[in-house]
């Protein structure tokens, strides 16, 4: 059993122009991904050179974990990933057409691939950043807070073409529409799923207590005042599912490795919150690491106890009692969301000793400090308030409500979940807790925009971000593949798997004799 486990984030950032709140988000969203992909090169020895557009041969949105693969016939294009036109269905602006292009990648107007190893892509009505893969939470939480730096970048980069587009970190408008916040994780193929159905079911539907951002408004329109924990859990619908857009699981099933079908599976993880707040990022990556390494460890008798009669519904309970009173109805008992947790954290901490597993120092930093959030929030639930995001907004707007002797469907309090998630850092209620001292950070903000510029130096990324930086004639990457153009033909070359990447093979790299090639 590896030491590491390759992860990393994806983040759908809500997007809006102030001066035209009708105006259309796949436009407004292409116009701002190409404003970033045109200064994507900038500042490197390919500068001046196209941006590295996405290449989707390797994509596989339709095999799944069951056994089984849903027909294109029957899937919703939302599911079509592996087909660039899914991405902007209405096709764009007049002044960003979408021509198709048989080399299967749109222009990099809607798709391009950055010097850190990410990708950068308009995603149905949003722009999305795809953090490249780290090896520890530590490293995921870095380059996912990239991305708010990358983020920043396009806000300015549209307002110098005229145009003044803001980018907000949350998953859902309030009204009815929600985009999300996705998670990946590098798993054996061993792993049996039915075990991860049965070791991750009760877990996900608690996690939000240690790392929920909050939310004003309860039911996917916020039918109904108040304030819950999660912004995700409303539009949980289903136990175990492929879709992502619709019907969403708890358990998502999409078999796509990107790396060796053979040896890994990508447990794809739909349900997380967007976090601004590095501990509460940090506690959803390592907990969820820990757990899926004691499941592959194997799970014992007692790990039936936590099983649910109804999770959707205990999902949507949980994220509605910020109090954290309520008690879920479990096969041994009714819990609380906080107990069910320290649960957790003795069944993995018993089955690491019975299985003989010695733990890195990054996940022992995990389990000692989820366990140690855990019983600060069962003592005072606001001792937490600068490291979990939900409980910081929570006694922030909370104070708010009670000064203005308002209820929690006051549109001042949902003006200010909004400003919550504002990335523009003179309007973002985060970023003023932040310089206050009300937000407990991991890095400082100098290692942050590192990492907008440069990939993580231990794992394949590392050799993404360096082609995109050094090889003018990079015109396409994927998670497993370079694409460049030696005369009128495309020479495709897979690039190494996961982890401890050489730093030797550059050399091959720039020769262009990396692994092999094939000819299209």
């Amino acid at each position: 059993m590896s030491s590491h486990m390759v992860m990393s984030t994806e983040t759908e950032f809500g997007i809006y122009t102030p001066e035209n709140p009708g105006a259309d988000p796949v436009d407004l969203s292409c116009r701002i991904v190409d404003a970033y992909s045109a200064l994507s090169r900038r500042g490197t020895p390919t500068e001046g050179s196209q941006p590295v557009r996405w290449d989707y041969t390797a994509e596989d949105p339709l095999n799944d974990l069951r056994g089984m693969r849903l027909s294109r016939a029957a899937a919703d294009p939302s599911m079509l990933t592996d087909d660039p036109y899914h991405l902007a269905p209405s096709g764009g602006s007049e002044k960003l057409p979408l021509p198709r292009q048989s080399s299967g990648y749109l222009p990099a107007s809607v798709s391009s691939v950055l010097t850190n190893g990410a990708r950068l892509y308009v995603d149905h009505a949003h722009p999305e950043y795809s953090a490249p893969e780290t090896l520890s939470a530590r490293d995921a939480v870095l380059w996912d807070r990239a991305g708010e730096v990358i983020a920043r970048r396009m806000m300015s980069a549209a307002r110098e073409r005229g145009g003044d587009i803001v980018l907000v970190k949350n998953n859902t408008d309030g009204k009815g529409a929600a985009y999300g916040t996705h998670e990946n994780y590098q798993i054996s193929r061993r792993i049996d799923l039915d075990d991860l159905i049965r070791g991750l079911t009760p877990f996900f539907v608690t996690r939000p207590v240690i790392c929920g951002a909050g939310r004003v408004g309860i039911g996917q329109r916020s039918e109904f005042a108040g304030f819950q924990i999660s912004q995700r859990a409303d539009f949980v619908e289903n136990e175990v599912g492929l879709e992502t857009t619709f019907n969403r699981p708890i358990i998502n099933t999409r078999d796509e490795a990107h790396a060796n079908p053979a040896y890994f599976r990508r447990l794809h993880v739909i349900g997380g919150d967007a976090n601004q707040f590095d501990s509460s990022l940090y506690l959803r990556l390592g907990t969820t690491g820990l757990v899926l390494k004691a499941i592959e460890a194997g799970l014992g008798m007692e790990w039936d106890a936590l099983a649910m009669d109804d999770p959707v519904q205990e999902t949507w309970n949980i994220s509605h009692d910020p109090t954290l009173t309520y008690k879920a109805g479990l096969a041994g008992g009714a819990r609380s969301a906080l107990d069910i947790q320290k649960i957790y954290v003795d069944l993995v901490s018993e089955t690491f000793s019975r299985a003989g597993i010695e733990l890195s120092a990054d996940e022992e930093l995990v389990l000692k400090y989820w366990d140690g959030v855990l019983t600060r929030m069962s003592e005072e639930l606001f001792s937490v308030a600068t490291e979990v995001e939900w409980v910081g907004k929570y006694q922030l707007l909370d104070r708010q409500r009670q000064r203005l002797s308002t209820t929690w469907d006051d549109p001042k309090l949902a003006a200010m979940d909004l400003q919550w998630a504002d990335l523009r850092e003179d309007r973002s209620l985060v970023a003023a807790l932040d310089r206050a001292g009300r937000v407990k950070r991991m890095f400082t903000p100098e290692e942050v925009q590192h990492a907008a510029d440069w990939a993580p130096e231990n794992t394949r990324a590392y050799l993404r971000g360096y082609a995109v930086r050094n090889l003018p004639g990079l015109i396409a990457a994927s998670w497993t593949s370079l694409c460049e153009a030696q005369g009128d033909q495309m020479i495709r070359r897979p690039i190494v798997e996961a982890a401890g990447v050489d730093p030797s093979v550059l050399s091959d790299l720039e020769h262009g004799t990396l692994v092999r090639a094939e000819q299209e």
